[in-house]
C-alpha cells in the first residue's frame, strides 16, 4: 500500500468512489467542481491509496494551515473495504499528520451508525470526544455524526509504546 497526492486529472476517481458509498450513509461526496477548488486550496490534501499498481481509495485531509495545528480527516474511502486496508491508511495518515505536517490534534467527524470505521478509529488511538446529534440529513432520517480525536501526545506515547523491543 502507498499513499501518493492526488492530481486534478484523478479527481473523477475520487468523485466517482464517493458516490457508490455515499447511498449506504457512510460517508459524505461532494462534486467535481467542489473538488477541484478544494484540491487548489492550500489548506487542504488530497492523497490516493494504490495498492497492487491499482487505486484503491483516497483521503482528504483539511486545516493544513491551522493555527491551532489541528488537522481534520475530513474523508476516507476505500474502494473494498474489509480487508484491513482501511486502517492501514489511517495509521499511515496519522503519523503523517503528527510527523511531517507537525500537528497537535487530528480530529474527524463519523456516522453514529458507522460502528465498523468507529472501532477501526478507537483500535489507532481515536478518542470519541462527543455527539452532534441528527445534525446530516439523508434520505429517511437525520444522522447523528460522532467526533474523534487523537492528540499528538497521545500519539507519541502509543508510537513509544508499540516500538519493536531489541532483543540483545
Amino acid at each position: 500500500m502507498t499513499l501518493r497526492r492526488a492530481f486534478i486529472p484523478e479527481l473523477p476517481f475520487i468523485v466517482e468512489l464517493e458516490q457508490s458509498f455515499r447511498g449506504l450513509n457512510l460517508v459524505g461526496a461532494d462534486d467535481l467542481a467542489t473538488h477541484r477548488e478544494r484540491m487548489d486550496d492550500p489548506d487542504f490534501e488530497y492523497w490516493l491509496v494504490e495498492q497492487d499498481g491499482s487505486l484503491a481509495g483516497h483521503v482528504i485531509l483539511r486545516g493544513i494551515q491551522s493555527v491551532n495545528r489541528s488537522v481534520e480527516l475530513m474523508r476516507i474511502v476505500i474502494a473494498k473495504p474489509g480487508q484491513g486496508l482501511g486502517r492501514r491508511v489511517i495509521e499511515a495518515i496519522v503519523s503523517k499528520v503528527f510527523d511531517e505536517l507537525a500537528a497537535h490534534r487530528l480530529w474527524l467527524d463519523v456516522f453514529e451508525h458507522n460502528t465498523r470505521a468507529r472501532h477501526v478509529y478507537r483500535s489507532v488511538g481515536f478518542v470519541e470526544e462527543g455527539v452532534l446529534r441528527e445534525c446530516v440529513r439523508q434520505p429517511e432520517r437525520y444522522a447523528s455524526l460522532v467526533v474523534m480525536s487523537i492528540l499528538e501526545d497521545e500519539y507519541r506515547a502509543r508510537e513509544l509504546h508499540q516500538a519493536p523491543r531489541i532483543s540483545r
